[in-house]
């Protein structure tokens, strides 16, 4: 038996399927001769333009350009007529067409040629490329913002640099003064020998409170430069916080420490006013609010005459450290609550109570001494002037504080204040 290898002849397209090629295509097709006039087109074409079938054949090509591109397309016609080749769409020249209602839009056009009975038809494919600008368009539109945003946040980077470095410097000098505060205490101190357990607790706590705080945020500033892109914004944006948070800590210990230098100056007063301390209760709470730890509550209640005569900013310098207390010595979803009362026996009890990690017998007799720092304390954040202050402001006030705390279980501080203080 033998294998017999057929031979393959290619399928003759015939005129109607040439034809419907022709009308169903979805480009525009123009057949022009070699002086400029259509000769034929597809059913795409004349949608394109819209025109009707009888409108253009006959008529020159240069009905379909914008009249300010005319003569230019008759040099280039010309040319091609003399130089004729094929050219594909994309042939890096912007192109625009006209409907027959005037209006221009961009197109697409591929040329071809060929030659019938000694005479050159050059057929034209065009496409509408409208929609492919307007999206070219707004690509461009949203790159020129990105760009934009780039630079102003690259501007903001910048200046935010600046603020970190001068407040760096800021806190390096206040460093300075503070040592040079502190030797001048050193040498206080050493003339009276009962001194000299303030002065180890206040060195031991100035070179951790201070110089951790500062540590972290000379690191934050040095890593910050290293972020110079767009995408490093998250890591910029984490040691931001971290600056702030270190910043915001130092302004609490320097403030504690002006505190207690203007007391022993004589330079704090109480000025009494009628306040209404429902209002001021629940100012502080919703201010101490936003320092808590998450899951922690500061629940406020009060009962008796809303209005109060003492001193508006002593009394919310109180709470605000008491509650600072409170929130810094609890656990996370811990609640805390700040209750207040007029007695009967006249005057007004505030009490704080928390469900912290409490204070022993023993440290409880030296609370109210300045930097005095808890047994169980010792690896929390703080000066140990704070509850020092709050007694010193309740002396200038004629007023009381009392505190019922043990170990693990949490403590109740209550401040008692005279009706006119």
């Amino acid at each position: 038996m033998f294998n017999v290898k057929k031979s393959y002849r290619p399928i003759e397209p015939d005129q109607q399927q040439a034809k419907a090629l022709f009308e169903h295509a979805t480009e525009g097709i123009i057949l022009t001769d070699d002086k400029g006039k259509i000769v034929l087109l597809n059913p795409a074409a004349f949608n394109l333009f819209q025109y009707a079938p009888d409108d253009l054949p006959g008529q020159s090509i240069d009905m379909l350009i914008p009249q300010r591109f005319h003569h230019a397309h008759v040099q280039d016609r010309q040319a091609f007529y003399h130089h004729p080749g094929n050219r594909t769409m994309g042939h890096g020249r912007d192109l625009f067409a006209r409907k027959k209602d005037g209006k221009e839009f961009p197109v697409e056009v591929s040329l071809s040629f060929y030659h019938q009975e000694g005479a050159l038809f050059v057929i034209a494919f065009v496409v509408d490329i409208t929609e492919r600008k307007e999206s070219e368009q707004e690509l461009l539109k949203r790159q020129q913002k990105l760009e934009t945003a780039t630079e102003d946040i690259r501007r903001l980077n910048i200046d935010l640099e600046a603020k970190v470095e001068q407040r760096t410097q800021f806190l390096r000098e206040a460093l300075k003064e503070l040592e040079k505060s502190q030797q001048e205490l050193n040498e206080a101190l050493s003339k009276e020998k009962e001194l000299s357990e303030i002065k180890s607790r206040f060195v031991s706590m100035a070179s951790h409170e201070f110089r951790t705080p500062l540590s972290t945020i000379l690191s934050s500033a040095n890593l910050l430069s290293r972020y110079t892109t767009t995408e490093d914004q998250e890591k910029r944006d984490k040691h931001i916080k971290r600056t702030r948070d270190a910043v915001r800590h130092l302004n609490g210990l320097l403030e504690d420490f002006l505190s207690v230098g203007k007391l022993e100056e004589g330079k704090i007063m109480a000025v009494p006013e009628r306040f209404r301390l429902r209002d001021l209760l629940e100012e502080v709470t919703e201010e101490m609010q936003s320092l808590t730890k998450p899951g922690q509550t500061i629940d406020c209640s009060y009962s008796g005459d809303p209005t109060v005569d003492s001193d508006k900013g002593l009394v919310k310098n109180i709470l605000i450290n008491l509650l600072s207390n409170a929130i810094k010595f609890s656990a996370e979803g811990k609640s805390i609550q700040l209750l207040a009362a007029h007695r009967l026996t006249g005057g007004i009890a505030v009490s704080i109570v928390d469900q912290g990690i409490g204070i022993s017998a023993e440290d409880q007799q030296h609370l109210f001494s300045s930097f005095f720092r808890g047994a169980n304390a010792v690896n929390i954040e703080g000066t140990g002037l704070g509850l020092h202050i709050v007694r010193r402001y309740l002396d200038l006030l004629h007023g009381n504080i009392s505190l019922d705390s043990n170990l693990g279980e949490g403590t109740r501080v209550t401040i008692e204040l005279p009706e006119n203080s």
